[in-house]
């Protein structure tokens, strides 16, 4: 199935409206970036409508513990391994699992490039151009060492990608939208959702703070 990209779309409303995980979403399209254009042609999952509870599939990697997924995810041990139908606590490296989505970002794996060291080169000039730490050079590439040598491939980090999730509820009325408050949202990340402001929200409901209520209901 193919969806194609209107005016207005976000990738979270698209995953919405087809009952998928946003991240689900952009793994499956290869996506390097969270910005779509009107027209760009979106590869729905399969699965589509299998993902009412907000869940995303994570890979799992070398070092990785239940403990450290759910303490990064802010979920639980138990909830993951109820989720998944584990009966152990022992994972595999390519493991997948299904995980809540909790928060109000999600932060996509980084991708990487390749960097042929020169002469000259060193870990901090490296770092340097391309505006990294040493140390995440170091551990991205495995290394014990700051030395290198001419023709060294490096994988460089590009960066991480953060999709917002909304999760309230909303209904029509007349040309508003009215949107229930769930725990994580905040007005940046719902303004972001329906491609409007802040300073609209706020002035279209009266709001003298920026402070919401689990069930306070927004006109958008």
């Amino acid at each position: 199935m193919t969806y194609t990209v209107k005016s207005g779309d976000t990738l979270y409303g698209i995953s919405n409206q087809f009952g998928i995980s946003a991240i689900d979403l952009y793994n499956y399209n290869n996506l390097t970036t969270t910005n779509i254009l009107p027209g760009q042609v979106l590869k729905i999952p399969s699965n589509s409508g299998t993902n009412p509870g907000g869940l995303f599939t994570y890979t799992v990697v070398k070092g990785d513990s239940l403990y450290n997924i759910a303490r990064r995810y802010e979920t639980t041990v138990d909830e993951i391994m109820k989720l998944n139908h584990l009966t152990s606590i022992n994972l595999s490296i390519g493991q997948k699992l299904q995980i809540p989505e909790t928060g109000e970002e999600v932060t996509v794996p980084p991708s990487y490039e390749s960097y042929t060291v020169k002469k000259g080169d060193t870990l901090y000039s490296i770092a340097k151009k391309y505006n990294l730490s040493v140390d995440i050079l170091l551990k991205d590439n495995n290394l014990n060492s700051p030395n290198l040598s001419v023709g060294q491939v490096l994988k460089i980090r590009t960066g991480t990608t953060t999709i917002l999730e909304c999760f309230g509820e909303d209904t029509k009325v007349d040309d508003s939208i009215i949107y229930t408050v769930k725990k994580g949202d905040s007005l940046w990340s719902i303004a972001k959702k329906y491609n409007t402001s802040v300073n609209t929200i706020k002035s279209k409901n009266n709001l003298t703070s920026n402070n919401l209520s689990i069930g306070q209901k927004l006109k958008i």
